[in-house]
């Protein structure tokens, strides 16, 4: 914890997320860790003084047409550093405006290698869609016994097609279906009907909570009958909520599990269910999905910057993250030549229908 003090000086650290639209529900668990953290340590030591530390938001609704105009409040509001977003297209879409600015962000769960490859003032402290495509590959065939598999992406999402693509080229693509569905598709039957048809062993569709939890009603209704898979943006509420009570089955891949650190999850999980906003943003319980954690690690990363730089001038924090590194709830933080996490393993974990919690199941490491 933070000694406490009452210093004049602020610095503000912007917060780049989805509060509405498909990825709403993940932005504001994404958020929720960031929130806690400013709770727990609300000041930081910079080049000998005390500052206060304020998080300033900007909403970028879950859409690559409003992520440039986001991105540019927050640098018009004068922030030394950016965590988000959750979801690899809006951080893409919003890698000009801060690269403009020279104004770094710090990428928390966009999983997508263009984040960070197409923009050198963005950085991530998560895993990549590469690894994370080749570990669900590996656990739909070895664990989950498929052979032949059915792909379904959003078209133009960054995340969805590009994680899609990532697990063809793991998983074979000679024994993969892949289809993509249009902005505002909320029938999933006939993708479902597809699936089964082409007598599909695993059901892998990476997409965000709004359209997984229409994908989760449809494949209930229509009695699926094989395994479905996903990466991160399904570590939500949303798919517990969805999936109770039905006969799926339903494993996803994250970066961490509820259990891990417990004196974490008793702090995060008291203080999310003292304030009646904190639990409508958690999607109305205390079950701890990993991009809140990894919203917290994010935060405390963004602070190790301000105090190895010394300073609250961008430029300045800019300089010194890619020798930055953390010890964190979620593992040890250390960024490659790219800007990237090092990053070796990924939790996998399975729904559990009954009760509507995440069961732990392994931990995929890197070949």
């Amino acid at each position: 914890l933070c000694a406490v003090s009452y210093a004049d000086n602020v610095v503000k650290i912007g917060v780049f997320e989805p509060m509405s639209g498909d990825n709403g529900a993940g932005g504001k668990q994404e958020v929720l860790g960031m929130q806690y953290a400013n709770s727990v340590c609300p000041e930081v030591e910079i080049g000998g003084e005390t500052y206060s530390v304020e998080l300033v938001y900007a909403d970028n609704a879950s859409s690559n047409d409003k992520a440039p105009s986001a991105a540019q409040t927050l640098v018009s509001s004068g922030v030394s550093v950016v965590l988000g977003s959750y979801g690899s297209g809006v951080s893409i879409a919003a890698g000009d405006t801060f690269a403009n600015a020279m104004v770094p962000a710090i990428g928390v769960t966009c999983t997508n290698p263009q984040v960070t490859s197409e923009c050198d003032v963005y950085f991530r402290i998560c895993f990549l869609d590469p690894f994370q495509g080749t570990v669900l590959a590996g656990f739909a065939k070895e664990s989950l016994g498929a052979t032949k598999a059915y792909c379904l992406a959003k078209q133009g999402d960054d995340y969805s097609g590009g994680l899609c693509n990532y697990f063809i080229s793991a998983f074979g693509k000679d024994n993969c279906v892949y289809e993509q569905f249009p902005e505002g598709t909320q029938d999933f039957s006939t993708y479902i009907t597809n699936a089964q048809n082409q007598g599909c062993d695993v059901f892998f569709s990476p997409v965000s909570t709004e359209a997984a939890a229409q994908i989760i009603a449809k494949a209930n209704t229509q009695a699926l009958g094989m395994p479905i898979l996903a990466g991160d943006t399904w570590d939500s509420n949303v798919i517990l909520q969805a999936a109770k009570g039905t006969d799926l089955s339903i494993n996803v891949t994250t970066f961490y599990q509820e259990g891990a650190d417990a004196d974490f999850d008793a702090g995060i999980k008291a203080w999310i269910s003292g304030d009646s906003v904190n639990l409508a943003n958690n999607g109305g319980n205390d079950e701890l999905a990993a991009v809140t954690v990894m919203g917290y690690d994010a935060y405390f990363f963004a602070l190790e910057a301000l105090k190895a730089a010394g300073s609250v001038d961008p430029e300045e924090v800019l300089a010194v993250i890619p020798s930055v590194t953390y010890e964190g709830v979620t593992g040890s933080i250390a960024l490659d030549d790219t800007g990237d996490a090092v990053r070796d393993s990924a939790f996998v974990k399975s729904c559990n229908t009954e009760t509507g919690v995440w069961d732990f199941v392994t931990v995929a490491k890197a070949a």
